[in-house]
């Protein structure tokens, strides 16, 4: 079994609890936001990461300075669950269990997330537009578009929605008809 299936095993329930306090008490999208923020956090500070991650640091030091960084940023539910992985010393898979629970979250409001990547960024216009083409397309209702810029993609755009890819970009377009022509 692989690392990360088994770190997705572990930080599944916790996840499902999350969402689950979080749908008795109408937060859903409120703690899925706090979620994106955290990991937002957590990416853009490795020094907070390896902090947390240090079985060395007690819980009580750990528990500290999260409520001083935290502490009116989000919501008191969202705090409260990060201090029980702390005292459950599984702080260290708040990655995981944040990225499930959105991935749960989604799923339950019929929301399909899509990896855009795209040469030059598009207008909020070519982004509703985009996000009205793969609601029809997935037959979902809501369509969450996460962005990159991609610069070898030359002109387009290429989406990933789970395990599928559409390339509607110039460099994949050129790579289909180079394998057209060496096939011939």
């Amino acid at each position: 079994m692989s690392n990360q299936s088994l770190l997705s095993k572990v930080a599944i329930p916790y996840a499902e609890a999350l969402l689950e306090s979080a749908q008795e008490n109408n937060l859903i999208k409120n703690i899925g936001e706090d979620l994106s923020a955290i990991l937002n956090i957590l990416s853009e500070s490795n020094d907070l990461k390896i902090f947390l991650d240090n079985p060395l640091i007690t819980p009580l030091l750990k528990k500290d300075v999260l409520n001083k960084l935290l502490l009116n940023q989000v919501n008191d539910f969202v705090l409260r669950f990060l201090l029980v992985l702390i005292d459950r010393r599984r702080i260290s898979l708040i990655n995981v269990v944040a990225e499930k629970y959105l991935e749960l979250s989604y799923k339950l409001e019929s929301t399909v997330v899509a990896e855009v990547s795209t040469a030059v960024t598009l207008t909020e216009a070519q982004q509703e537009n985009l996000i009205k083409k793969l609601k029809d397309l997935t037959g979902s209702h809501q369509v969450k578009l996460l962005m990159h810029i991609d610069t070898e993609l030359i002109a387009g755009f290429t989406v990933k929605i789970g395990s599928r890819v559409i390339d509607a970009s110039l460099s994949g377009k050129l790579k289909q008809i180079a394998f057209y022509l060496n096939n011939k």
